[in-house]
Parts: C-alpha cells; structure tokens; sequence
C-alpha cells in the first residue's frame, strides 16, 4: 500500500510538472481571450486613452531621465556581473536561476540518474573526478631555504601559498611520523618535538624545534627539515641531508630486525622506509643540481631498484630529467617503455618526454610547407599524433615551453592535468626541448590541432578522459596570486553580461540622443510605437468583425 501511494504521489507530481512545462501556452491564450471580452467592463479602452494622453504631456527631460538611468542601473548589473564571472567562473543571474528558480518552476535535472544503473554510473563518473582532480606531491620540487627563500628575498613575493605548504605539512606528519612513536620511550621525545615541528605554522619555530630534537639525540627527520628550510645553499642542504642518511640508516636497520614482531614494529618499519627513500631522492636532487647529472642517475636508479614499490613519489620522473639533460635518449626511452604504460597513471613528463623523442627523430627536417606539399611521413605522422597525446592531456604545457606565457617557479604540489603541473614540467624541461633542434618549431606548428579533435572536452576525450572541470579552482590554491592562472577550455561570456552590457550601451545611446534631438525622437518613438501596435490593432480589427458586438451583453443575460 505505501509503494502504490508513493507511486500515485510521483504521478501526480509529474502530472503537474508537465502541466507547468507545456500548458503555460494555452493558459496564456485564454487570458488573453478573458481580457478581450472583458475590455469594455474593464474600460480597457478608456484606462489605455488616459495613459496615452499622460506621456503625451510628458517633456523629452523625464525620457533623459529614464533612460539615462536604465544606462546607470543596468551598468552597475554589468559590472557586477563581470566581478562574479572573474572570481567565480559563472554568471550570478544564471547561477540563482539554475539554483532557486528552476526548482520553483518545476525543473528537474536531466542529468539526474533515474536507476540504479545510472546511480552507479554517475558515481563512478563522480570517482574518476576526483580521482583526476587530486592534488599529487611535485616530484621535483625545489628546496625553501635554498631556492624559494632566496626568490623571496629578491623580488620580495611569496612563491608558495598556503594551501600549498599546507599540503606538504601534511605529506611531511604522514610520511615522517607514526602513531606509534610513544611506545619508543628512548626517541618518544624527538619524535614528539619533531611532530611539533611538522605542524607548526611559522618556520623559526619549526627549525628551533628541529634543534631542539638534535640536541636530545640524532634525529633523521630533524635534518631533513634544516636541510630542507633553513640552510640557504644546495651545498649546505646536501651536507644536512647526508647526516640525515646516517642517522636514517641506523634507524632502518634497527626497524627492519623488528618489522615482524607485531603491528606497531611494522608501522615503524614502514615510517623509516619512507624516511630513508625521501633522504636518498633529495641526495640525488641535490648531486643533479650541482652538476653531478651522472651520481644522481645512478643513486636514482639504485634507489628505484632497492625500493620497486614506492612509486608514489615518482623517482622515475626525476630520473626522466636527468637522463635527458646527459642526453641520453635510449635510456629515456627504456625508461618510458616501463612507466609509459595504459595501466599507470600519466603525467606531464611521461606524455611530452615521449612526444620529444618523437619529434627528435623529425624534427630537423621538418618544414611545414614542404609538410602541406608533399604530405607527412610516417615519422612525422606518429611524431605529431604524439604531440597531439601530449597536448590533450595537459593542454597548459605548450604555451610555457614556446614562451606565451612567463614561467614561476613550480609549487610543491601540482595537479595533474593542471597549470600548476604545466608549470612545474616547463620549468625543468623547457632546457632540454630547446636543445633538441627544430622540436619547438614541430610543436608550435602542430599542438593546436589537437583541439580540432576533441571540440567538447569537458564531456568527451579523445585518448584519455574527458577535461576535468576542478583544474581552475585547485590551481588557483596552489600557484600565487600574482600568477595568471591559464583555464581550458576557455569559457564564454555567460548571455547575461552580453545582454546587461547591449542594454547599458543601448539605453545611454538613447538618452544622449533624446537629450541632443528632443522633437526628432519624439517623432521617432511614435512612428516606432505605431509600426509595432500596428500588428496587433489589425488582429484586434478582424476579431471584431467575427465576434458579435453583443457577446458580453450575451454573457451577462446568461
């Protein structure tokens, strides 16, 4: 029984709604039928004969006003309008039209699933969103006190948001910290400090905390965040992190003995595994920074080898930027072969990296009028196809590498898809796109093309998964606010800022020219107002001479 009056209720409902949708029409029409028949007991006739003579006693002085302050009024709309557009992406009219008005109106979402089927579709839709919008630590991010500081010190800007050193503090309690610290109580304290430490806002107290751990006891973690934000050189920084290997390899080796012994060992274990895997990366970053390209692509790779499974901070791809800056292409491509992969989450490097070597094979040679002339050739057929891969994934990246637009330095955590990923692979890569001949000459004469393929990329891809829509509004928490953000696709002005600004300009034109020429426009307003009643006085005409004169004295007899 409440099955059957729940399903009454919903026919009911939509009996209703479809009565809104589709009947306003002929309701419209019979009022405007009641109106006709009731004009002469309405004295429509007489009230429209009386408000006639009213603006003829009007002086062209109260048209200036009215219109000049339609222009004031509808101006402020557009200015607000375009505010909103630029903060938030939307129209506000059109945002509390879909929100408030479209509910009272009887709207329903056809993007609404309507079964269980749908319901699980549109979540695993709403998963792969989310999935795509995740913020991911930037494998190559730079050090605070040895180059973002220093950047600050100079220019005076902050390079990183909060958001941004947020994240990292975050990342930096998960993988250096562990709940079961307290049961240790020979380093129970340094670990409470460096837990302080982590989570603290200002980076004096942070480094004083740092200290203040060491001086109880050796303290890998507590190195890490010296070398990472207080010492004010990579060579400083390399020193630290090297003190940091030692007492994080103590550390290991200790855990590792007692990682079978229960839950709380393993948990250790695994802290001091991510300890001693971040130390050894950023070793490997510092000896890359300071011209020791080969050292750090054999500790990379000894690390990849030692630790296969810690894929999560992607040392493949500090690998990829090293091997490409010894120009070592055939180990590039070895590397790509494993990690280029369609059951491996992509990125920025792994699609352009395979797209430069590519191009590399084509691109001396390439001109693009011999190209229309003759045709592509295979080569150049696959070399653009994978420009074109490259392009769709993270469609940002071109303009960086052909110098469109001005390069920041990277923030510590991208979004894949994103400008901030856009940023963070430009910025290590655009040296080696230029070092290979004619390749920035191929993208820029072929990366465009790639939107020809996919006209609606926000609902559907053409290698990979539609365009998230959540890019513009993460990257704008992670990059600066002196940065322009770049957004795809690009987004058109909503219909209502193009409507309030033709209304503003169309009504300050007709209040000059009302002010100018008084007479000239009052004739102008007649001969317009009559030419567009002339319609309807017609309609009027003939349905007087179909209906009987007497049809409301009919009526009322009845």
């Amino acid at each position: 029984m409440a099955e059957a009056g729940t399903g009454f209720l919903e026919q009911l409902k939509s009996c209703i709604v479809w009565s809104w949708t589709y009947l306003w029409t002929l309701w419209f029409f019979l009022m405007l039928f009641l109106v006709y028949i009731l004009r002469v007991p309405l004295k429509i006739n007489d009230n429209l004969t009386t408000v006639s003579m009213f603006l003829n006693t009007l002086t062209p002085k109260f048209y200036v006003a009215l219109t000049g302050t339609s222009s004031l009024i509808s101006g402020l709309i557009l200015i607000f309008e375009w505010w909103y557009f630029r903060k938030y992406g939307t129209s506000f009219i059109e945002q509390v039209s879909v929100s408030h008005l479209r509910p009272l109106l009887g709207g329903v979402d056809n993007s609404a699933p309507s079964t269980a089927n749908a319901a699980g579709g549109e979540a695993d839709s709403s998963r792969q969103s989310v999935s795509e919008c995740k913020v991911w630590r930037n494998p190559l991010n730079l050090f605070r006190g040895a180059e973002y500081n220093r950047y600050t010190w100079v220019t005076g800007r902050e390079p990183l948001t909060y958001y941004d050193m947020n994240l990292s503090a975050q990342d930096h309690q998960t993988f250096f910290t562990c709940d079961t610290d307290h049961l240790r109580p020979a380093d129970a304290s340094k670990r409470c400090l460096m837990q302080k430490a982590w989570r603290e806002r200002n980076p004096q107290a942070r480094i004083s905390a740092a200290h203040e751990a060491l001086e109880l006891n050796e303290c890998a973690t507590a190195y890490i965040l010296l070398a990472e934000e207080e010492a004010t050189t990579i060579v400083e920084a390399e020193k630290l992190f090297k003190q940091a290997l030692k007492a994080g390899e103590g550390c290991y080796r200790r855990s590792q003995q007692l990682q079978h012994h229960g839950a709380q060992y393993e948990a250790q274990h695994r802290r001091d595994t991510n300890v001693l895997v971040y130390i050894k990366r950023r070793l490997a970053m510092c000896a890359r920074k300071l011209g020791r390209t080969r050292e750090a692509v054999k500790m990379m790779r000894d690390l990849m080898k030692e630790f296969p499974l810690l894929s999560m901070f992607n040392i493949h791809e500090n690998l990829l930027e090293a091997l490409l800056e010894l120009q070592a292409y055939a180990d590039v491509q070895a590397v790509l072969a494993k990690y280029d992969d369609i059951s491996l989450p992509k990125s920025a490097t792994i699609c352009y990296t395979a797209a430069l070597l590519k191009a590399r094979a084509v691109s001396d040679k390439f001109s693009p009028e011999a190209a229309s002339r003759r045709g592509l050739s295979t080569a150049e057929m696959n070399a653009v196809e994978a420009i074109h891969r490259a392009v769709e994934f993270n469609p940002h990246v071109p303009k960086y590498l052909l110098e469109m637009k001005s390069l920041i330095l990277p923030p510590e955590h991208i979004l894949k898809r994103g400008d901030s990923e856009a940023i963070a692979y430009a910025f290590f890569h655009l040296q080696h796109w230029k070092r290979v001949e004619g390749a920035l000459n191929l993208l820029h004469c072929t990366w465009e093309g790639t939107f020809r393929m996919i006209p609606y990329p926000l609902e559907k891809g053409h290698l990979f998964y539609p365009y998230p829509i959540c890019t513009e509004t993460a990257d704008r928490e992670l990059l600066p606010s002196f940065h322009e953000v770049s957004v795809y696709p690009k987004k058109e002005l909503p219909f209502f800022i193009l409507f309030t600004a033709g209304l503003c300009s169309f009504t300050a034109m007709l209040a000059l020219l009302t002010h100018q020429f008084p007479e000239l426009m009052g004739v102008f307003a007649k001969a317009f107002l009559s030419t567009l009643f002339a319609p309807l006085n017609f309609v009027m005409e003939k349905v007087e001479s179909i209906l009987p004169s007497s049809l409301w004295h009919q009526l009322t007899r009845i």
